[in-house]
């Protein structure tokens, strides 16, 4: 498998920097999806978070909506819906929306996670458990758009097509098998424990209405700048936010990385900061490209969804540009220029 056969897309997550206003951040998406559009992304994804100072995206359905509404290419969606959060027939409503507006553009990724904390869960009205039922929930949601169910409609959902996506928590690959689901996984646990899930996805994949054929796609963060150096400071920002968030029970803003520098971190600290900064794929095109193709042949994957936060707004949309350059995705990345604030 060659990178030109492979699709890329992004996922953002309207992370924010320290200092800058969470409605500044919602409008960097949306400029930012459409200089996907530009350069040639096949998608773009935007995450549910709640009640974390460091993201802005807490409303996935409404900000999808707007990014469709400012591109006209472009497939739209989300990475994801946490479903335990909602209700199934309250998440066919939205997604029958917004492909009844963008029809043929509108991805529907669904993930199982709960609120980050005790106080976020009951706020939401949900607990841990709620997560069990899960297969219960995404039944519930799939057959809205096959057909009403038990006299319910969802309209204007049922008989609408949008593709739906499962992504990889837990025991994610086994169920998007059994539903007949496209597979979105990441190497969260290491990159042997994600080619065994993806070897078990394809193996147990059950073909359906919704899927015909295993789908993978896999998700990383990549960065590109003129050194590898360079890509690797523009790593440290996230990681800090691992770090301290793991300490200290909070996500935060993103922070310049010579505040970083200056930080003195605990001994745990210390450590979390340092092995988030492994298993990112950086550097200059010469040393991307190499490992994004060992990476895509290891997996077989259909499509690679990059998800990747830095401080620098300019160097961050840069990396993404070259990229698409770099892999092929289209001429209108070749210009050379950069805009927009994300």
């Amino acid at each position: 498998m060659t990178l030109s056969g492979t699709r890329f897309s992004i996922l953002d997550r309207s992370r924010t920097r320290q200092g800058q206003p969470h409605p500044e951040a919602l409008r960097e998406t949306v400029e930012f999806g459409q200089l996907a559009e530009r350069w040639g992304y096949h998608r773009f994804w935007v995450s549910e978070h709640h009640s974390v100072p460091g993201v802005a995206g807490s409303a996935p359905t409404v900000l999808a909506g707007a990014v469709a509404a400012a591109t006209t290419r472009i497939r739209v969606g989300t990475g994801g819906v946490m479903l335990p959060n909602h209700q199934p027939l309250v998440v066919a409503e939205q997604f029958g929306v917004l492909e009844s507006l963008y029809p043929g553009r509108i991805d529907m990724g669904l993930g199982r996670s709960v609120g980050f904390t005790d106080g976020v869960r009951r706020a939401l009205g949900h607990g841990k458990d709620d997560a069990e039922d899960f297969d219960g929930q995404l039944s519930e949601l799939l057959g809205y758009f096959a057909g009403g169910r038990q006299g319910v409609h969802a309209w204007p959902a049922e008989g609408l097509r949008v593709p739906a996506f499962l992504l990889a928590t837990g025991s994610g690959a086994q169920r998007a098998a059994h539903f007949g689901l496209p597979l979105v996984i990441a190497a969260v646990t290491g990159e042997a424990a994600m080619v065994t899930a993806i070897e078990q996805y394809r193996a147990g994949f059950r073909p359906g209405p919704l899927g015909e054929a295993p789908y993978v796609m896999v998700s990383a963060s990549v960065v590109i700048a003129d050194t590898r150096a360079q890509a690797h400071r523009l790593l440290m920002p996230e990681a800090w936010s691992a770090a301290y968030s793991r300490t200290r029970g909070e996500f935060p803003p993103l922070r310049a990385p010579e505040q970083i520098e200056r930080e003195v971190m605990t001994e745990r600290q210390r450590g979390i900061f340092e092995d988030s900064m492994r298993g990112h794929i950086h550097g200059n095109e010469d040393q991307v490209l190499p490992e994004l193709e060992g990476l895509i042949a290891r997996t077989g994957a259909d499509e690679f969804l990059v998800h990747t936060s830095t401080f620098d707004r300019t160097a961050r949309l840069e990396s993404h540009r070259r990229l698409a350059v770099a892999v092929g995705l289209g001429d209108l990345a070749l210009d050379g220029s950069v805009t927009g604030r994300s």
